[in-house]
């Protein structure tokens, strides 16, 4: 699911770098590229988690799942704080670049779900309430 994203989002980067060249000015530009790139490393940094995490246990992906969000939603901001003391950046055109490109991503996801391209978290050991019933038994 990352590789299918990533060259859609490099493309995505580059458009943002262009319209923020055409439509403003270069610092602008730079912004947004850099907006669409964090958001592109977020989406990679939860898969990746989100792979590890279903190799522990389901636990763990619960927890992936609810802290990771926020973790990384805080190192999003925290980056874009940090960033706004450099005179080449724009905050406003970072947040207005993260923001789409994070919701395109999540629909992305989602839409590769729906057509059955993710695959189902194993449920653990037999006898947990989500493992697969043995053959023959109903579920």
């Amino acid at each position: 699911m990352v590789a299918r994203a990533l060259l859609p989002g490099a493309a995505a980067a580059v458009l943002a770098f262009v319209l923020g060249l055409a439509f403003v000015d270069g610092r602008t530009a730079w912004s947004a590229a850099l907006g669409v790139a964090v958001a592109l490393g977020n989406f990679v940094a939860s898969a990746q988690l989100l792979a590890w995490a279903a190799s522990v246990s389901l636990t763990a992906v619960q927890l992936v799942v609810l802290v990771g969000f926020v973790v990384r939603l805080g190192i999003i901001v925290g980056l874009m704080f940090a960033l706004s003391a450099a005179a080449w950046f724009s905050a406003s055109a970072f947040g207005l670049a993260v923001a789409p490109a994070t919701l395109l991503l999540f629909a992305y996801e989602a839409f590769l779900l729906v057509r059955g391209l993710g695959q189902p978290v194993d449920g653990g050991p037999a006898g947990s309430a989500l493992a697969d019933p043995p053959q023959g038994e109903p579920s």
